[in-house]
């Protein structure tokens, strides 16, 4: 297993390359605002840069005025019930405090928005993610991109990537895991619809099926009553949950990821949005502004050494 610094800041990715690669390397970085909230990077992966050309509306067509929005004038943003640290702080995501809250106001702010013509809603996970109409204009709870994903609904390009992470109690044998094939022998859970789900499905394929629950509330639960050895989370939220909700647990390691598996959160649209050319461009400005990387440093950042389990 090698120890290498969690740099939990956005380093740089191609998205255009996404077959495969060599497993990414984790670094993690130091908080400075939030001490309680973290994150992480993986050298192959973690990062604000998103890959690809944006496609950007020129001219007026992303004035505020002539947006196709649900409600004119108003973009009506959408998030988890509730919505969890270090991404949304307090449950309440109109105080502009936690990773996405933040992202979301200074995106609509670079797109003409006042905060006050941001309304949120909230949704399920995984009823956001179903084909169809959606009732808001964007979606943020960290959603990671995938191909299966996006036959039915629409991404932005990239605000944040990262890594999955394991987490379990100390007095678990689990913790002496430091390879994947370590893993297979154990119980592991995850939240449904999740790539960490997707993680243990595709790459661990423990001997036993995993646990799957609604919520990660309740995959904690089945954590503390000892139904789970483990649980995936991406890294950030186990930074999280290790250091504020379940102190008394720990994260076994960072997984190791391809550039392929390192999870791409963008924000969800439905299907064919008119509106993705003028989000991608905010985003894009917002990320060679450097506004995308001084947020997560501010959110998703946190001083430590962890391990990474190897392939």
């Amino acid at each position: 297993m090698r120890k290498l610094t969690l740099l939990v800041g956005v380093l740089s990715l191609v998205v255009a390359a996404c077959g495969g690669g060599d497993a990414a390397d984790t670094t993690v970085a130091t908080p400075e605002t939030t001490p309680e909230t973290t994150t992480a990077d993986t050298t192959a992966a973690p990062d604000t840069t998103a890959p690809g050309t944006t496609e950007a509306t020129v001219g007026d067509e992303c004035a505020v005025e002539n947006l196709p929005l649900k409600t004119p004038g108003q973009l009506t943003v959408a998030t988890g019930e509730p919505a969890f640290e270090p991404w949304v702080v307090d449950d309440d995501p109109t105080n502009g405090q936690g990773f996405e809250s933040a992202v979301v106001y200074a995106m609509a702010e670079k797109m003409g928005f006042t905060a006050d013509q941001v309304v949120w809603i909230r949704t399920g996970f995984d009823e956001a993610i179903a084909p169809g109409p959606k009732e808001f204009d964007i979606n943020v709870q960290q959603y990671s991109i995938t191909e299966e994903r996006d036959e039915v609904v629409d991404f932005s390009v990239p605000y944040y990537v990262t890594q999955q992470a394991l987490v379990a109690y100390g007095d678990s044998e689990i913790v002496n895991a430091t390879s994947l094939e370590d893993l297979k022998g154990y119980a592991l859970g995850a939240q449904i619809g999740t790539t960490s789900l997707d993680y243990i499905e595709e790459v661990i394929q423990p001997d036993t099926p995993p646990a799957v629950y609604d919520t990660n509330a309740d995959a904690k639960s089945a954590l503390d009553a000892g139904q789970i050895d483990a649980i995936v989370f991406d890294l950030p939220t186990a930074y999280y949950i290790t250091a504020v909700e379940m102190p008394d647990a720990s994260i076994v390691g960072a997984l190791p990821a391809s550039e392929e598996q390192a999870d791409k959160f963008g924000m969800l649209m439905e299907n064919d949005s008119p509106l993705k050319p003028c989000i991608d461009r905010a985003l894009e400005e917002l990320r060679a502004e450097g506004t995308l990387d001084a947020l997560a440093e501010e959110w998703l950042t946190q001083e430590g050494d962890i391990p990474v389990l190897s392939q």
